[in-house]
């Protein structure tokens, strides 16, 4: 009796210590709306390794790409709930007005300016993150894919000069932010879904496209246009977003991890997103597509008059004092 109670001592204790180092680590689902083998679905695959090996096994991060775990309005509730922990996805304005900010024409210009705009302790991540917070949702980083531009059936007139009407009926995303700009830059703006944008313009109903970026262009509309006007005036932009209720599960160590990585990697996505323009530029080239490229003093003539319609997305509900306050941090870099 007394050897089997010893043997049981024994066994306790080397259950003891062994069993922090064998605990199971703390599961993360990553929700993407990328399809796999896209580069922001490959960079969410290379964050969650630099995670899982930063806090030494003690998170894990598992990755699910295409919208599998739904669209990024879905995925922002399951946040909020704490039933999805973490996603690259579009930022959904459905919660606060005020996060359209985001979608503003013409703030960022530039590669070097949007490294400044989104390094997560500029101005513009942290004011998100003061909307983001009390919903229950932490913006941690960034990942720009590209730039957005012009496509275009037909030739702009003037393209650098937004006082001249450009002689395009220019189908635009259905936000303010979007269609005021548009209007500011010249273009006669018309909403057309998404998905009806390539017939639209091969039948004629709109004659160039607002809204994407330059791959998207290419491998969209790259048999319909016939011109690209890199102007910059807009990025295709998801952030990298975690769970309040799945944050507070982390230490305050594994925590900086997870800050660590998605600076790293929202730095990452604009250098990558660079090469990604300038490859996808010259893909329209070879298909003779006829591409403007400018330089961001070129384009500061587009930049200040997207400035005028920031006024625009204040009274819809952004709120005017924000704008103003949006204006002095995001107005000249």
């Amino acid at each position: 009796m007394k050897k089997f109670a010893l043997m049981f001592a024994v066994m306790f204790l080397f259950v003891a210590m062994i069993s922090p180092a064998t605990a199971a680590p703390t599961v993360f689902r990553f929700a993407g709306q990328s399809p796999p083998g896209h580069m922001a679905t490959k960079m969410m695959e290379q964050m969650a390794k630099e995670i899982n090996e930063g806090t030494k096994g003690r998170v894990e991060v598992k990755v699910y790409p295409a919208s599998q775990l739904g669209n990024y309005t879905l995925v922002m509730e399951e946040m909020i709930r704490g039933t999805v922990d973490m996603a690259c996805m579009s930022v959904a304005t459905d919660f606060d007005p005020r996060l359209e900010i985001l979608y503003a024409n013409g703030y960022v210009t530039g590669y070097d300016a949007a490294k400044k705009a989104f390094d997560p302790d500029a101005w513009l991540p942290k004011k998100l993150n003061e909307f983001l917070t009390p919903l229950g949702v932490r913006l941690i980083g960034s990942y720009i894919e590209g730039f957005i531009g012009i496509a275009s059936a037909k030739e702009a007139k003037a393209p650098l000069d937004p006082k001249v009407d450009k002689g395009l009926l220019t189908r635009v995303p259905n936000m303010v932010c979007y269609t005021a700009g548009a209007k500011e830059m010249g273009y006669r703006p018309i909403t057309i879904p998404y998905p009806d944008v390539y017939q639209s313009m091969q039948t004629g109903v709109c004659d160039a496209a607002d809204g994407y970026p330059t791959a998207a262009a290419y491998t969209i509309l790259g048999d319909v246009i016939k011109y690209w006007y890199a102007t910059n005036y807009s990025m295709e932009y998801l952030g990298y977003m975690v769970s309040d209720k799945s944050w507070k599960k982390l230490s305050p160590e594994d925590q900086k991890v997870f800050l660590d990585v998605a600076k790293k990697y929202t730095l990452k996505s604009i250098d990558n997103a660079k090469a990604e323009d300038e490859k996808y530029m010259q893909l329209m080239e070879k298909k003779g597509i006829k591409v403007y490229r400018y330089t961001e003093e070129q384009l500061r003539p587009i930049k200040e008059a997207c400035m005028k319609s920031w006024d625009e997305i204040g009274k819809a509900g952004a709120g005017t004092e924000l704008m103003k306050e949006f204006k002095q941090n995001l107005g000249n870099i």
